[in-house]
């Protein structure tokens, strides 16, 4: 964990600031994974802070969402290949 969030400070991730005058602090969660890379000894420990969606206003708390798309171009070959 030390070496996850030392990470997060170091490439500057999130900037504290002051909570606006009558606001709220969103509940938030920290979410944990594994990544293994190419080799099964080898394992890297990832951690994301995740604020809770339902807890959400929009124009208040966000203004974009950020979802994403496959191409159909993508779809296509998947398809292409299966149908072989």
């Amino acid at each position: 964990m030390e070496v996850e969030m030392n990470s997060l400070q170091e490439n500057i991730t999130w900037e504290l600031v002051n909570l606006p005058k009558g606001g709220k602090a969103l509940q938030n969660k920290l979410v944990y994974r594994i990544k293994h890379e190419g080799d099964e000894n080898m394992k890297r420990y990832k951690t994301r802070l995740v604020v809770k969606g339902c807890a959400q206003k929009e124009g208040i708390d966000f203004t974009k969402i950020f979802s994403p798309v496959v191409k159909m171009s993508s779809i296509r070959v998947i398809l292409g290949l299966g149908l072989l």
